[in-house]
């Protein structure tokens, strides 16, 4: 037999082993997230994983915190073999939904295909939806266009109603997910508290996870998806995002560095970019185009969403007019819209404190901060001057729980506090004088717009981890 024909017969043999071989199994390890959920759209975010399941086991470094060094080495750690990863894998997802309790066919998408330059993750748009009314959803995934499908999850959303119905809503405010001060292995105690209370929607108000501060620090694409792959792979957080959409909004710790803008230098974060990891956000969370944007919740609930890191100056910049967090034209688009409402209540949700008090020392990004006091003291007076007195503002960022009235313009504002009890701490104390409540505890913040007799009322209670209320401000109703 000659050699050519040797070689011939090989390669014909290698291809029939290879057709034969069965295709490898995909898998929704970490379920999918329904987000930006509107009268008529949605967005479903998934993510074809290669296993079932995160790594429970594997390397975790031994300290929260690592030296910030200018020259990145790069790890000798595996991505695969770190504990909470979940690896990504090529393959097609597709997504059906119909009303819930509808025997009809429903709607499907087509077969999409995921790659690794976006991470194995899809974003479905969806539209044409109903206002006022609960979707059941199911993502499918398979490996190739002739494989069987391997995975398949479902769970349920339900849409707003129109500014003319009225609609009890209850939603969820949280922030400041460490995975270093996780309270349970399987996700933190907030999210089966959260879900007790069925509430419409969650709305999570950045450092989401924590790429600069907590190890390993996201200093290259691969590890700041590593963060997001351990966070949302947890199972009970895989669970709650079933049944509950989510809005979410983009703070500094999940973008790229503690108190970040846009050309802030940190040379320890580096070869990672603020431009990269802001990007990186947008691919790990159903977000849509808009980093700010206003959703009508039924006759009675309005809320605002606000972007605080893209339009920023520089925090070292000296104050004055010209100083911003928002930027000229979303201060324009929040004022026009809030007051265009005639819902019953406005509830404006915002990543960092506008009322605040805030720490004295070593704080310069957010409004109630001197380092931002011009545009904070000129939008505090702006819903004195419009008597916004159905107005509230709820915030994270920051690691205590707390209601405060601004002493100059009422305006109440209610931070929801860090997620767990571990991640507390840094509160300058209790101011009495425009503090009623103030807790250096983990939990979450509830609020609830609902019906009695005709009238309107609203409940924003402060939670504790498990979901016990230790504070509550309620106003309207009989």
């Amino acid at each position: 037999m000659s050699h050519s024909l040797r070689i011939l017969l090989m390669a014909l043999a290698w291809l029939c082993l290879a057709g034969s071989t069965p295709a490898a199994d995909v898998h929704l390890g970490m379920g999918f997230r329904v987000g930006e959920v509107t009268h008529t759209g949605a967005i479903v975010w998934t993510r074809v994983t290669a296993v079932p399941e995160r790594n429970r086991t594997g390397h975790r470094e031994p300290k929260k915190r690592t030296p910030r060094v200018r020259k990145y080495v790069r790890s000798p750690v595996p991505l695969g073999s770190r504990q909470g990863e979940i690896a990504g894998a090529v393959g097609e997802v597709r997504l059906h939904w119909k009303p819930a309790g509808d025997r009809s066919g429903g709607k499907t998408t087509d077969w999409v295909a995921v790659v690794p330059e976006h991470d194995y993750v899809h974003q479905f748009t969806i539209d044409g939806l109903k206002p006022a009314v609960s979707y059941q959803v199911t993502v499918e995934a398979r490996e190739t266009s002739e494989a069987r499908v391997s995975a398949t999850t479902g769970g349920t959303f339900s849409t707003p109603a129109v500014a003319e119905t009225p609609q009890d809503v209850t939603f969820t405010v949280v922030t400041g997910q460490s995975y270093w001060d996780l309270d349970n292995p399987d996700g933190y105690h907030i999210y089966p508290a959260m879900a007790r209370l069925k509430p419409q929607f969650i709305v999570a108000t950045g450092d989401t996870v924590y790429l600069d501060s907590e190890a390993p620090r996201a200093r290259t694409v691969g590890l700041a998806r590593f963060h997001w792959h351990r966070m949302y792979s947890l199972p009970r957080h895989v669970a709650f995002h079933r049944h509950v959409p989510g809005y979410w909004e983009v703070d500094d710790h999940d973008s790229w560095v503690d108190d970040g803008w846009p050309t802030k230098m940190s040379p320890w974060m580096l070869p990672l970019t603020f431009k990269q990891g802001f990007a990186i956000y947008r691919e790990q969370v159903p977000m849509g185009k808009l980093t700010y944007r206003t959703v009508r919740w039924g006759r009675d609930l309005q809320i605002w969403m606000v972007e605080g890191r893209l339009y920023r100056s520089s925090n070292t910049m000296p104050d004055g007019p010209g100083k911003t967090i928002w930027g000229a034209e979303q201060m324009a688009w929040l004022k026009r819209t809030i007051l265009a409402s005639d819902a019953s209540f406005r509830v404006l949700i915002s990543p960092t404190p506008i009322v605040g008090p805030d720490r004295s020392r070593g704080k310069n990004d957010n409004h109630s901060n001197a380092a931002f006091a011009t545009e904070g003291n000129e939008f505090r007076n702006w819903t004195k001057q419009h008597k916004l007195k159905n107005f509230f503002v709820c915030c994270g960022d920051r690691h205590w729980q707390y209601l405060s009235v601004d002493p100059l313009t009422g305006l109440r504002e209610f931070s929801c506090g860090p997620a767990s009890n571990q991640h507390a701490g840094g509160s300058p104390g209790r101011d009495p004088a425009i503090q009623p409540f103030h807790r250096v505890r983990g939990g979450f913040l509830s609020v609830r717009v609902s019906r009695s007799g005709g009238r309107p009322s609203i409940s924003l209670k402060h939670h504790g981890v498990r979901g016990k209320v230790v504070n509550e401000y309620r106003q309207g109703g009989q």
